[in-house]
């Protein structure tokens, strides 16, 4: 038997020996897998999500019948089921107005009414204006096919003029100025005047 023969020989039981004892030497060294660590996202409640569903990050963009483009976002949005309404969480609204005004408003809970076309925000409602004003109210409507906001709450104001409160207040379409928009307060209207403000 020549030396080729024998060498190749060797090899086709030394070479596959080889190949064996590095793939045990990395199955050895290889680090551990914590069954418990694999998958974190592993832990949602797969019974609650099929009884409760939800969309995150949901967004809505239209517009209102006087040409107001009106946008929605939330954090979490739950749709109506079983008698109980729409419901989304942390929501945000950006109202801007045909007359060049924007108006954004954040609150921690909104309920939807789909028949009265509105959506009731609550949980620390905060709305501030292109125009300087900064409201804070517990409670606010937003209408859906309209450009219009309204609270029956107590708010609190700063803006231009001054610190003001007030037992309620309205933003709507202004009817003697077309394409004009006016904010009300009402209801035992207290202003700190601020000259030059």
């Amino acid at each position: 038997m020549d030396r080729h023969t024998r060498v190749v020989g060797w090899l086709k039981v030394t070479l596959p020996l080889m190949a064996l004892a590095i793939l045990a030497t990395l199955f050895l060294l290889a680090d551990r897998i914590d069954p418990e660590a694999a998958l974190p996202y592993a832990e949602v409640d797969v019974e609650d999500l099929a009884r409760e569903p939800r969309m995150t990050a949901p967004t809505y963009a239209g517009t209102t019948s006087d040409g107001g483009a009106l946008t929605l976002s939330a954090d979490e949005a739950r749709p109506s089921a079983e008698g109980a309404p729409a419901r989304a969480q942390t929501l945000r609204l950006q109202l801007d107005t045909p007359d060049g005004a924007a108006t954004n408003l954040t609150a921690a809970e909104a309920v939807l009414d789909n028949v009265a076309r509105e959506i009731v925000l609550s949980g620390g409602v905060v709305i501030t204006t292109s125009t300087g004003y900064r409201v804070e109210t517990a409670e606010m409507t937003a209408k859906l096919d309209r450009s219009g906001l309204q609270s029956q709450t107590p708010v609190t104001a700063t803006g231009p003029a001054g610190d003001l409160s007030a037992g309620g207040m309205t933003l709507g379409q202004d009817n003697r100025t077309p394409g004009g928009y006016l904010l009300v307060f009402n209801g035992g209207v207290r202003l700190v005047y601020l000259p030059g403000g």
